[in-house]
């Protein structure tokens, strides 16, 4: 299996444990390892031997976009699952959900959360 990485997909969303994140929002970023056979894609140089990497990041931006949960934990379980399913060549999939500016007071980092799948644990 090989692995592409899409990492610094943004897209601004509403979940968040306070109520104020889930009426205001925030940025998020999202970072993915895809685990995937590309070797006929190598081979016939074609992108319907692979997959569409728009299309991944715009599944990622959507879910962000308009999930409202109260923790970072479920919004990247959901990631993970959604990526699964919608693509059949995907075997695993690894997430990073980060929150730059999390709302806690003298705190400059950020919090991430990681989380890897695979197609037989759904």
């Amino acid at each position: 299996m090989e692995c592409i990485y899409l990492t610094g997909i943004r897209g601004y969303g509403y979940t968040g444990y306070l109520p104020e994140e889930q009426v205001l929002g925030q940025w998020f970023e999202v970072d993915v390892k895809l685990w995937l056979d590309i070797s006929t894609a190598a081979k016939t140089d074609a992108i319907e031997d692979t997959i569409d990497y728009r299309s991944v990041i715009s599944l990622i931006q959507h879910l962000v976009k308009t999930s409202k949960f109260a923790l970072v934990e479920k919004l990247v379980m959901v990631i993970a699952d959604s990526i699964l399913q919608q693509y059949d060549r995907i075997a695993q999939v690894q997430v990073t959900l980060s929150k730059p500016s999390a709302p806690i007071p003298d705190f400059g980092g950020k919090i991430s959360v990681e989380l890897t799948k695979s197609k037989s644990d759904l």
